[in-house]
């Protein structure tokens, strides 16, 4: 039995919309961190869903996708460098403080 690709898409579809709205409620860096990892793995499940039903046997989507979630993960390594030296300087990651400080 042949499973169709609606049922990827729509929890793909589902996961990028609560990371598309943690990202505009939250004003916590890192929890704005997490929502935006969360739409970055909610496309990659899409290339690998449209690899699979589209070209069935290649795996230029998959390879595409370890591409990507490496790129991710160095992006996470440097963002939450970032806003540990952000903390240090003004003691919070309040993203609405942020605009208060001048380095």
């Amino acid at each position: 039995m042949e499973i169709s690709a609606i049922f990827y898409l729509v929890p793909a579809m589902i996961m990028f919309a609560c990371g598309v709205y943690g990202f505009i409620t939250r004003k916590n860096m890192i929890a704005m961190l997490i929502s935006l990892e969360l739409m970055l793995n909610a496309v990659d499940l899409n290339f690998v869903v449209f690899n699979r039903f589209l070209y069935p046997g290649e795996f230029e989507g998959m390879f595409f996708t370890l591409f990507a979630i490496a790129i991710a993960a160095a992006e996470t390594a440097l963002a939450i460098a970032i806003i540990i030296n952000i903390y240090r300087a003004a003691k919070g990651i309040d993203v609405r403080s942020l605009d208060e400080m001048k380095f």
